[in-house]
């Protein structure tokens, strides 16, 4: 016989879900990073989860602003899962931060830990 589940319990979140929920919290006009952000979660190996879930997050309500997570170095490595090549860049511009060569130009001035 099956145990019902009691609709009063909170349901436990997944990764990705928590995941979203730190981006959400990146300043605007800053930058994090994907291990930063596994790093803050526990999970300091699962920065490739990170990049699944930035990936995953183009429809979820409310918005991610996926744009802001970025590589260890301050690259663009996710830029090919907005709509055009350049749709990452021109998001992060727009919030004045500048990216030359597919890199966030003054990076590490500009990075925000999660966990700090």
């Amino acid at each position: 016989m099956k145990k019902q589940k009691d609709p009063f319990q909170p349901v436990p979140s997944s990764f990705f879900d928590k995941v979203f929920e730190v981006v959400r919290q990146i300043p605007k006009g800053r930058v994090s990073s994907y291990g930063a952000i596994a790093e803050t979660l526990g999970s300091a190996g699962s920065s490739r989860m990170v990049g699944w879930a930035m990936n995953a997050s183009h429809l979820v309500v409310p918005p991610v602003p996926a744009h802001r997570v970025v590589n260890r170095n301050g690259m663009l490595t996710g830029k090919h899962f907005f709509g055009t090549g350049k749709e990452m860049q021109e998001l992060l511009e727009q919030e004045g931060i500048e990216v030359k060569d597919d890199k966030v130009v003054r990076f590490k001035e500009l990075f925000w830990h999660p966990g700090v």
